[in-house]
């Protein structure tokens, strides 16, 4: 039976489960471990699984569901084109749907704003494919009738606002980084006023070196909330990001963990208010992803954060 949460409206109608699945394992691949890990959310009424090219695991994803006795109709499916395909949409996706072993996927994503050459090579921003032509290949798809819903990922208000001057089809959704450190109020701002949902990923952080929880599960609001409303720190990240109508892709393999997840809280305006003040103090408003530290030039794959309209440093500190 399917969790009883709610379920969001996209711009073109379409309804999507507010609580999802995540299928990035960690690195690329997971095989069996996705499989499993699949087949328990969907017996323990997950309907919106989330998955990428980029993470290696589509074919074990698809298994997973064909394999279930969960209707394909009744599952939210998305996966996402890589960097490296934006110069061939058509042929990405299809071989993406190929994996999957389905008819249609319900969400189709442009992974990341930057565009990579096959080989990896990063393109410098604003050469072809640019991200006009990229989400002009996107809108396309929608022709095949093999995917509902298209939309973005990574992108910010001025990536955003680079497609939309040129879009016959303004993206269902934009899938970012968001939690009580991140909370990203300015762009579900501006997405709101253009008819965009916003999903967010990571929405419980990632444990650093040394560390077996983020700081987000082990922070003192988090925490208190936790306890005062008889729940885990993750439930409270979870149903912070619904409660602000986001849809929210958090992954566990731990079957305890994932029936908590999609158990959702009820938090009060108090509660909220305290959650939404996390990320004021001192050192707290961050990204929580190791990303942000791959090169010694500050470069994200290749874009400098001004090309990607996001206002932080190397390390994932904000600068406002």
């Amino acid at each position: 039976m399917a969790a009883q949460i709610p379920y969001f409206t996209f711009n073109n109608g379409l309804k999507v489960p507010s609580v999802g699945m995540g299928c990035w394992m960690g690195s690329p691949g997971g095989g069996e471990r996705v499989e499993v890990m699949v087949r328990n959310a969907l017996q323990n009424g997950y309907r919106h699984l989330d998955t990428a090219f980029g993470y290696g695991n589509e074919e074990h994803v698809g298994k997973a569901i064909r394999e279930s006795d969960v209707p394909r109709e009744e599952i939210f499916v998305t996966t996402k084109l890589p960097n490296m395909h934006h110069h061939k949409v058509r042929e990405s996706f299809e071989q993406s749907l190929a994996a999957l072993g389905l008819d249609y996927v319900d969400l189709y994503l442009i992974h990341w704003p930057q565009a990579d050459t096959e080989s990896g090579e990063h393109i410098p921003c604003g050469e072809s494919p640019t991200l006009v032509e990229t989400w002009k290949e996107m809108e396309k798809l929608l022709e095949t009738g093999k995917v509902k819903s298209i939309g973005v990922s990574n992108f910010s208000v001025k990536t955003l606002n680079e497609i939309l001057a040129h879009a016959s089809v303004i993206p269902a959704t934009n899938q970012v980084e968001i939690h009580p450190c991140l909370p990203s109020f300015e762009l579900q701002e501006f997405c709101e006023q253009k008819g965009i949902l916003l999903t967010a990923y990571s929405p419980l952080g990632r444990p650093t070196a040394g560390q077996d929880k983020s700081i987000l599960l082990t922070d003192p609001d988090v925490t208190s909330i936790a306890a005062k409303r008889n729940a885990t720190p993750a439930q409270v990240a979870v149903s912070w990001c619904v409660k602000r109508g986001i849809i929210v892709i958090p992954k566990s393999e731990s079957v305890e963990r994932m029936k908590a997840n999609i158990a959702l809280i009820e938090l009060t305006e108090e509660d909220m208010a305290q959650l939404n003040a996390i990320h004021k103090r001192a050192g707290m408003h961050r990204s929580l992803l190791s990303y942000h530290n791959y090169t010694d030039d500050g470069l994200i794959f290749g874009w400098t954060y001004e090309q990607l309209g996001w206002r932080m440093k190397k390390g994932g500190i904000c600068v406002d």
